[in-house]
């Protein structure tokens, strides 16, 4: 049995996954960046699975570091999603277009994103053009009934980079 990827990825775009902004800091350098592909993988403990693309260039920063933030996107947070899904890090300093303060670890957060977590590093998983990065959550931020913003929200956006 087969089926044309453009058909599985045709069938996918139809969803709508929840959008983040994951944010990381190493080696005197800071990056995010827009992503689609995360999701709880345990209650208890409770973990987080986030995949970076590795031709962003957040991946490259977050190889650098034990600790990612998370920022649940709000409704109220499309300028922040277009920032960070239409620019890259390789030739745009993001953060200096926005309001964020240094959170836990050194992680940059975001001011006017209410809803985030920072979390530890326990794994790295190599899963095609993506790394799956297992996190462990260490401090929350939470905005109850914030709302988040979609996939079918964003999707007409020009990324910044190539998947």
């Amino acid at each position: 049995m087969s089926s044309a990827p453009s058909d599985f990825n045709e069938l996918l775009g139809e969803l709508d996954y929840p959008m983040l902004v994951v944010t990381a800091a190493g080696n005197g350098r800071q990056a995010g960046c827009l992503v689609g592909f995360a999701s709880q993988c345990s209650i208890e403990p409770p973990r987080f699975m986030v995949w970076l693309s590795k031709k962003n260039y957040t991946y490259v920063v977050a190889r650098e570091t034990d600790v990612l933030g998370v920022h649940v996107l709000s409704t109220q947070n499309t300028e922040l999603a277009t920032l960070f899904g239409t620019l890259t890090g390789f030739t745009a300093d993001k953060f200096s277009q926005c309001r964020w303060r240094t959170g836990p670890e050194g992680v940059p957060v975001l001011s006017d994103c209410p809803q985030w977590f920072v979390g530890e590093v326990l794994q790295r998983f190599d899963t095609g053009d993506h790394e799956g990065l297992l996190l462990q959550p260490a401090v929350v931020a939470k905005s109850p009934g914030a709302g988040q913003t979609g996939f079918q929200r964003v999707k007409s956006l020009k990324p910044g980079n190539e998947a």
